[in-house]
């Protein structure tokens, strides 16, 4: 196939590429977060570039060898991780292709379901929540830095209620204070109180509410809590 030659949406090519990148950009945050292998073709999250062809060129990707296409570049941060829309045309643009170039790819990528902004701000909460114990403020940060537009960003943040941010805010909290007999609380109160500041700020600076992590550290140096 020439270059420009129009594609079918149920050609071979798209495919190909949907085969090999697609299942890997669903769940790319949860693989991201395994400690990647020295090896580059075994790190985790990456793609079999070598096998993915370029549905409007025909041609292999180079895999990272000099003089990659932005095309291969697309494919290799995808193979990296997933990226929001913006993340993706950044990186592009900030390795000097031309920016006609990049708008061609971002569409072609798009067209394969491989940048899909609501699915990446879905998953990127689902796995930073679970996994990072990120409250929704500080998930919310994390994703418009990320280029992700506010409606999709609060779309994808009602999946956490709030007994579900209080219960990790406590999870984290217990981590940090210890549980049962190995809860390290001051019996002074000067030092308490000085306990108590550095708790709530920890939690606030993880992307919970202030009035939240008050309430939690006030009630758990009062009560604490037993195995």
């Amino acid at each position: 196939m020439t270059p420009g030659q129009s594609m079918t949406s149920g050609s071979e090519p798209e495919d190909d590429v949907r085969a090999s990148l697609h299942q890997a950009t669903a769940d790319i945050l949860t693989r991201s977060r395994a400690t990647p292998p020295t090896a580059p073709d075994q790190r985790s999250g990456a793609v079999d570039l070598e096998a993915v062809t370029d549905p409007v060129t025909g041609r292999q990707s180079t895999g990272g060898k000099s003089g990659a296409s932005c095309w291969d570049s697309a494919l290799r941060l995808l193979g990296v991780r997933a990226r929001s829309a913006s993340e993706m045309r950044n990186r592009l643009l900030r390795k000097d292709f031309d920016p006609d170039e990049v708008d061609d790819v971002m569409r072609r990528l798009h067209d394969l379901d491989l940048l899909d902004d609501s699915a990446f701000a879905d998953e990127w909460v689902r796995s930073r929540h679970t996994h990072s114990a990120k409250g929704r403020g500080a998930l919310r940060r994390e994703l418009r830095d990320k280029g992700v537009a506010t409606e999709t960003v609060e779309r994808s943040l009602e999946q956490i209620d709030d007994e579900a941010e209080r219960d990790r805010a406590a999870e984290l909290l217990d981590r940090k204070l210890g549980r049962g007999d190995r809860a390290q609380v001051p019996d002074d109160p000067r030092e308490r109180d000085k306990q108590l500041r550095r708790l709530v700020a920890m939690l606030v600076r993880r992307g919970y509410a202030p009035s939240l992590a008050m309430e939690l550290v006030r009630d758990r140096l009062s009560h604490p809590a037993h195995d």
